[in-house]
């Protein structure tokens, strides 16, 4: 765990480290206790044990069901208030571009009106990101508990602009190999881009109406909603362009599968095509052999000396015909 307590006032910052349920976490439970005015904390955790989340959960007063939620991670986005407690509930993630997957990670953030705890699972953690614009911004402290939920959906959302951009950058590759004239058949590489686009497209479409929900404050929180708001309404901004863009890579997907599969569909019809054209070929020359080859006794070609180069030129001659005629036509 880690523990940082903020100085609104003059922006300055205290750092305490500890690991639970070491005696050390003691000092820090009763630092909590002593907040001084103008003073907050933000306790970091990453995977805790059950013990550890609940001997801070009954120390900070957040309700069971919010401390069960951050426990097991997996959530889906959400906003819920829990008394004076604000839960937020969110996806972390980046794209990793040499496996064409996005990996994706939880974190829950409880904001009270003197603390904030940040769970977070997975190896994406905003939180240090958060932590130094915050150092580099003393001004926002500010507004308290509330800009250290602004830092951590800022970096969150910047996050998946990145990521966005990162797929946009895959999908133009893949669409001009579609359309190129290589035949490889690209269909297991869209299908999982496609579906590692859904996975994102999860963890950002349920955001978006928490976000906004941010802005509406609640019970108690008039006095500090005008002053967050616009950064709020920031994250909010580049967060709907963000699914915007999400959206429209997936529906582009779709539309490089669809052509994907209709150029295999051509070039089974090529093939198709060709195996045609070469059956017609070699099908007169045995039609040919096949009379000459009854060896009927009348026959009048079997006493003839030319009979057998007049069968083989005929054979030749329409063999030749039909190939120059597939040709003509683009099936050969």
């Amino acid at each position: 765990m880690e523990c940082v307590i903020y100085d609104q006032g003059s922006g300055q910052s205290e750092h305490v480290e500890c690991e639970l349920p070491d005696d050390a976490c003691q000092s820090v439970l009763k630092r909590l206790r002593g907040l001084g005015v103008g003073e907050f904390a933000w306790l970091r955790l990453a995977a805790p044990s059950e013990g550890e989340l609940v001997e801070l959960a009954e120390e900070l007063g957040l309700h069971p069901l919010a401390v069960e939620d951050a426990l097991h991670g997996r959530q889906r986005p959400k906003g819920e208030r829990f008394g004076g407690v604000l839960a937020v509930a969110l996806k972390t993630l980046r794209y990793v571009e040499e496996e064409t997957a996005v990996e994706t990670g939880d974190i829950m953030i409880f904001v009270g009106p003197r603390s904030v705890l940040t769970v977070s699972h997975g190896t994406i953690d905003p939180c240090s990101e958060a932590a130094r614009r915050l150092d580099a911004d003393p001004a926002m402290l500010r507004h308290g508990p509330r800009a250290v939920l602004h830092a951590v959906l800022d970096v969150a959302v910047d996050a998946y602009s990145g990521a966005a951009r990162r797929v946009r950058a895959t999908l133009n590759r893949l669409e001009d190999e579609v359309f190129s004239t290589s035949r490889v058949d690209h269909t297991g590489s869209i299908y999982s881009l496609k579906r590692e686009v859904r996975e994102f497209r999860d963890a950002v479409q349920p955001l978006v109406p928490v976000v906004q929900g941010l802005l509406s404050g609640g019970p108690g929180e008039e006095d500090h909603q005008p002053k967050i708001a616009p950064y709020i309404r920031d994250v909010a901004d580049h967060l709907h362009r963000t699914d915007i863009e999400v959206r429209t890579l997936d529906e582009l997907l779709d539309s490089v599968l669809g052509a994907q599969q209709a150029r295999v569909g051509t070039w089974q019809n090529d093939d198709m095509r060709r195996i045609s054209a070469w059956a017609a070929i070699f099908a007169v020359p045995t039609m040919v052999a096949g009379v000459y080859g009854m060896n009927f006794e009348h026959m009048p070609e079997l006493g003839w000396t030319y009979g057998y180069p007049l069968a083989v030129g005929l054979m030749a001659l329409a063999a030749g015909a039909l190939y120059r005629a597939f040709r003509r036509n683009g099936w050969l």
